[in-house]
């Protein structure tokens, strides 16, 4: 009888395997996508390829330190309209399948469900498809849950897949780091070993009440759930409708002014409302994103008397709210995102 499996479809360097169809010539050599391809700019690291990656390179890295570990490094600006040409047709593929129920998460993956008696036939079938359209590689991970599917997918990149299930769910995690698990980051991992949880297996086994007291009565069996790679079953493949829209900017040089900071704002908040004004809706919330210089980042949210959508007062809100921080302090980075009403029939 055919159970339900889920597929975690991950492109490989997804990014960079982009460049390589139309620059072959760079096949095999350390190549880091990022920004307009200029280190000396405020930039980070979008993808590396696995070359890059073995010189210490990795994704969120600024530039101008990748350029320091991996001098060698070819460097390429970001091309957005290529890569979301190249994701749809990956995701039309997953659609194609026979069968399957696709959530997709990104760019570059995807949550697949699908009802067989050999998921593992299934996933090659899945990897083949996608080369065969698109020319890219793909790893799969296998599991009976999300969570189990995303992790072992890690296990078998690149170009492979894994399976990760209820009965080797410990055997294979068990022994490793809290940080292992799909949405475990250092802190949490640090505040879980704050209570004794280093391990896995550890947090698996371990009774609500002490997570409950440590992280609360959502977060606490959450991430007991992570420990024992619980959660859904099945993928949600429910058009996805978005909450929110913002823009942000890194200034290649410091505003140093609050001119300088109010005028950035008013154009971050026009991009905004262009945004909205393309799904019909209002900014009913406004949220604001500060990093001054060195690195200090700050964030501030305040909920407007009314839906609007005049790019003035989300920018009079916003430049409100980085007053209220009373920092005079160089601001490299601003951000400007608006919650918006629900649409007709809500979320």
């Amino acid at each position: 009888m055919a159970q339900r499996w889920v597929l975690h479809v991950d492109m490989d360097q997804f990014l960079v395997a982009v460049e390589l169809l139309r620059r072959p010539e760079l096949i095999g050599l350390p190549v880091i996508v990022g920004g307009r391809g200029d280190p000396t700019e405020r930039a980070v690291v979008s993808t590396a390829s696995y070359e890059a990656r073995a010189r210490g390179v990795h994704s969120g890295l600024a530039l101008k330190i990748a350029v320091r570990r991996c001098p060698e490094a070819v460097l390429l600006p970001v091309d957005f309209s290529t890569y979301e040409a190249a994701s749809a047709d990956v995701m039309a593929t997953l659609r194609a399948h026979p069968g399957t129920v696709v959530e997709v998460l990104g760019w570059d993956e995807a949550f697949v469900g699908i009802e067989t008696d050999d998921a593992l036939a299934t996933a090659l079938e899945i990897q083949a498809s996608v080369l065969a359209r698109t020319d890219l590689h793909c790893s799969i991970g296998i599991g009976d849950t999300l969570v189990r599917a995303k992790i072992a997918t890690d296990f078998g990149k690149p170009q492979g897949t894994f399976f990760l299930h209820r009965d080797n769910w410990l055997d294979v995690m068990g022994h490793r780091p809290t940080t292992a698990l799909w949405g475990v980051g250092t802190r949490i991992g640090q505040r879980l070993a704050a209570i004794g949880l280093d391990t896995v297996a550890q947090l698996a086994t371990s009774p609500d009440e002490p997570l409950i007291g440590a992280f609360g009565p959502n977060t606490g069996p959450h991430l007991a759930r992570l420990g024992r790679g619980g959660g859904r079953a099945w993928p949600d493949d429910t058009p996805w409708v978005a909450r929110a829209h913002g823009r942000e900017t890194t200034y290649q040089v410091d505003l140093a002014t609050r001119e300088e900071v109010a005028a950035a704002l008013r154009e971050l908040a026009e991009r905004v409302i262009e945004d909205l004004a393309k799904e019909g809706r209002s900014a009913t919330r406004v949220h604001l994103k500060v990093r001054f210089a060195p690195f200090f980042t700050h964030t501030r949210v305040r909920k407007l008397t009314g839906p609007t959508t005049d790019p003035e007062v989300l920018a009079e809100t916003a430049l409100a709210l980085y007053d209220a921080l009373d920092d005079i302090r160089p601001v490299r980075l601003l951000g400007v995102r608006a919650e918006m009403e629900p649409p007709e029939g809500g979320y």
